[in-house]
């Protein structure tokens, strides 16, 4: 059913509201239940004056929505981009409840934007939004009732300077309200790491079992950020050959693989790809239907289109990104049949196990090393891949569906098993 009279209306917050229906469906929820599960619980809408390096009083809209507290405290970044809009916080949300049900962590979904070209701001301006967000924001969220983290045009020093600034206001040094953080400020080891390195443990666990060897595996990143560079790092480590990457400018492509170190280090340098001399210039469009075994879309929703679907030349589609494949794609992809899809929220959920990693350190005020970390990462991982697998086995769908439907079921058996509050 689409939710036609709502604040949250968007393509992107339907297009999420269409994948719950489908796994809905086969749930057979009852409506009333149905309706508690899918809808967001609350959303904040702030206006946050910030002064700017020339002395002006500048006004940004920020947003945070908690779609399930019914689970434990709510869970997601904080996004900073020029094209946040409430429904695409909401769908974020929506998915992050999915997310965190499925890997069995006793999380909400949440999501947090701000309507802002990070890159157009100077340090000291960055540092001011930041804070003034957080400040915004702090009567809604706390280590036991939202907690947020890093996404698009966020980094741990933005996450470090949000933490400060709860931490002043509550008077002491609180690192659990907030996960991503720089190591000193009670950061995890490996959380920096941990999506890309989950995506890549999930592509080679496919790969496995399709048995196409390293050596016979080549990919292609839309987007190179931090999700994107980790997972092609951890699967240049692995053998396999990078053929194509891009970000926000354009990309790179070299059929016979490209210098990732050299990249990475051209990209830290200058900022973007632009010049970067180790491949062919190439859109990002045109990248993404190029021929490989593994495509992972790693950076914004809605990129794989019913334009694009029947032209996709891969074996397998990571979905590094939150919603990276439109329904009509997906519906396309399915008719196809002969490309393993690795839904979103599978396939990139390694950042929010090791955020909650990050957060029973924090509670604990115990810190695990980085290999204790990546091993409870892998065991969780792999609890996730098999009961997805089952459930797709069980109900002859699609590994989509057969992800939602696991993360649906049991935030919908708990706010069953809650009631409803008279």
């Amino acid at each position: 059913m689409a939710l036609t009279h709502t604040i949250y209306q968007s393509p992107v917050f339907q297009q999420a509201c269409n994948q719950f229906d489908i796994a809905a469906d086969i749930l057979g929820l009852e409506p009333g239940l149905r309706e508690r599960t899918k809808r967001p619980r609350r959303c904040v809408v702030v206006s946050m004056p910030v002064r700017m390096d020339n002395g002006q009083i500048e006004i940004f809209e920020g947003y945070r929505v908690q779609h399930n507290l019914s689970t434990g405290p709510a869970k997601g970044g904080i996004r900073f981009h020029e094209d946040v809009t409430l429904g695409e916080v909401a769908a974020l949300a929506m998915w992050m409840s999915w997310k965190c049900s499925l890997v069995g962590l006793p999380y909400g979904g949440a999501k947090g934007g701000v309507i802002v070209n990070a890159r157009d701001l100077s340090p000291t301006e960055l540092e001011r939004l930041s804070r003034r967000y957080m400040q915004e924001i702090i009567p809604f969220i706390g280590p036991n009732i939202d907690i947020p983290a890093p996404d698009l045009g966020t980094n741990e020093q933005v996450i470090g300077w949000m933490m400060d600034t709860y931490s002043t206001h509550v008077g002491h040094f609180d690192p659990g309200v907030i996960t991503g953080k720089p190591i000193a400020l009670g950061g995890s080891l490996g959380r920096r790491e941990a999506t890309g390195e989950g995506v890549a443990w999930f592509i080679k666990s496919y790969l496995q079992d399709m048995a196409i060897t390293p050596e016979k595996t080549t990919v292609i990143i839309q987007g190179f950020g931090n999700v994107g560079s980790e997972a092609a790092l951890a699967l240049y480590d692995w053998g396999a050959e990078v053929i194509g990457i891009s970000d926000f400018t354009g990309g790179i492509h070299n059929p016979k693989g490209i210098d990732l170190k050299a990249a990475l280090a051209y990209a830290s340098t200058h900022k973007s790809l632009i010049g970067f001399t180790g491949g062919d210039a190439i859109t990002n469009e045109e990248l993404l239907v190029q021929p490989c075994t593994v495509l992972i879309p790693a950076a914004l929703e809605r990129v794989i289109t019913k334009d694009n679907a029947a032209n996709l030349k891969c074996r397998m589609l990571a979905e590094g990104a939150n919603g990276p494949t439109t329904n009509d794609a997906d519906a396309i992809l399915t008719a196809r049949g002969d490309i393993e899809i690795i839904p979103d929220v599978l396939c990139n959920s390694g950042g929010v196990i090791v955020s909650y990693f990050e957060w029973l350190q924090n509670l604990q005020n115990y810190y695990w090393t980085k290999g204790e970390v990546f091993d409870k990462l892998y065991r969780m991982l792999a609890k996730a891949k098999a009961s997805v697998d089952e459930t797709q086995k069980k109900y002859g769908c699609s590994r989509r569906t057969a992800a939602l439907v696991l993360g649906i079921a049991r935030v919908a058996d708990a706010k069953a098993k809650r009631g409803l509050f008279p």
